[in-house]
């Protein structure tokens, strides 16, 4: 990626956004009738698909069931089809536990875990096509899905990116800026009380950039979750609409 130019001299990166521009995000929700909570989202060429199972009995080892709430379980997979690199890495490789790991801590943060003693939340997030921004793309599914599973949380959980490329912050980077080498950071949190659940550096970032790169950050989270919400409304009048047709 040496000597690629990511902002052309108008000021568009490679694939016509501004600097402070989101990626085209579409969602759907109740995408599988099996599950007690699904969700699909795309953001830009990245494509997930989270699905929750819960609350319900805790199934495996009496060890992990907690007695004043529930044990939240997070699996994070990538498709064999969703990059080439995937083919050559094994199940269950590091990233896909940090991964893993990182989506618990997220929603272990946000799900009112008390109000379900003794039981597992699970949420399963599958990155179906890979182009920056995996994190993101699985929280913000995951959202959408525990909403669809009905699991109360103190708020939305939205996750964005946002990088400093060329002197400029640079909002929702996609792989081909990730791959340019340039810092940058991945950012959940709670919008409403704007509580950063999760802040993750790539490298390290300059002090005088450090506070642009999180404000742009955390408004790219403001922005995703105006766009969650509208589909939670959405989906909400919709399921309200067949319901009073039936």
């Amino acid at each position: 990626m040496a000597g690629l130019e990511i902002i052309s001299d108008q000021g568009y990166r490679i694939d016509g956004r501004r600097s402070s521009e989101l990626r085209k995000v579409c969602a759907r929700m109740g995408v599988f009738t099996q599950a007690d909570g699904s969700a699909y989202i795309e953001q830009g060429n990245t494509k997930a698909l989270a699905t929750v199972y819960g609350p319900h009995e805790v199934r495996k080892g009496r060890g992990k069931i907690q007695h004043d709430r529930a044990v939240v379980n997070c699996q994070f997979s990538m498709a064999t089809f969703s990059t080439g690199e995937r083919k050559s890495r094994p199940k269950g490789d590091r990233r896909s536990q940090e991964m893993s790991m990182h989506l618990r801590q997220t929603f272990e943060a946000v799900i009112v875990t008390e109000l379900f003693p003794r039981s597992q939340i699970d949420i399963y997030v599958q990155i179906l096509q890979a182009d920056g921004g995996n994190y993101c793309a699985c929280v913000n599914a995951a959202t959408l899905a525990v909403i669809d599973a009905g699991i109360p949380m103190k708020d939305y959980v939205c996750a964005c990116t946002a990088g400093f490329i060329q002197d400029s912050p640079l909002l929702d980077i996609s792989y081909v800026e990730e791959s340019a080498g340039a810092p940058f950071l991945t950012v959940a949190m709670m919008p409403k009380s704007e509580q950063i659940v999760l802040l993750e550096m790539n490298s390290r970032l300059h002090a005088d950039n450090m506070e642009k790169v999180l404000d742009l950050a955390t408004q790219g989270c403001k922005d995703v979750f105006a766009v969650l919400d509208r589909h939670v409304r959405d989906h909400v009048s919709e399921s309200h609409a067949l319901m009073t047709a039936s």
